[in-house]
């Protein structure tokens, strides 16, 4: 999983074999777990979501609210970019039903984090998790030779623009 994970990070063409290289296993090691590439790819992706899902309350439980999205908004970037290789290395079919089952549960993270600031007193409270996914989801806009110097600058931008301010109190 680590393997197809780093590949898909360097280019949007990921060959089975050379994960099973890149994991130092055979091709037929690779299918006795996954039937082809695209299950492979599919289950990394599925991971990535549940990564992200499982940290917004691991993440509140260890931080202060704002600190605890910060770190959790680190998080979208790298599985962000994860998704960028497995959407475009998969059939378009494939992965609208990936992103339609991942949808709800990444939402529901992300309202857990931004209801805890919220209440903190820390957050906006005009904003809610799908005006935040929509504002995030402007990050795949990027290109590839932009995303590692802009993506993470950006969503900090985003960050900034949820703190509740001064005068908003």
């Amino acid at each position: 999983m680590e393997a197809a994970r780093a590949a898909l990070t360097e280019s949007r063409h990921v060959h089975f074999n050379e994960i099973a290289k890149r994991a130092g296993v055979g091709q037929g090691t690779l299918y006795r777990h996954f039937p082809n590439r695209e299950a492979l790819l599919a289950e990394v992706y599925r991971r990535d979501v549940e990564e992200l899902v499982t940290a917004a309350p691991a993440l509140l439980a260890e931080h202060e609210p704002v600190e605890a999205l910060r770190r959790w908004l680190d998080q979208v970037i790298d599985y962000a970019e994860v998704k960028r290789g497995v959407l475009a290395a998969l059939e378009p079919t494939a992965w609208q039903d990936l992103v339609t089952h991942s949808h709800n549960p990444i939402e529901g993270a992300l309202a857990d984090l931004l209801n805890a600031g919220k209440a903190a007193g820390s957050l906006r409270t005009d904003v809610d998790a799908h005006g935040v996914l929509l504002l995030i989801a402007s990050l795949g806009r990027l290109d590839q030779e932009e995303w590692e110097s802009t993506a993470r600058p950006l969503m900090n931008v985003i960050l900034d623009g949820l703190r509740r301010q001064e005068t908003d109190r």
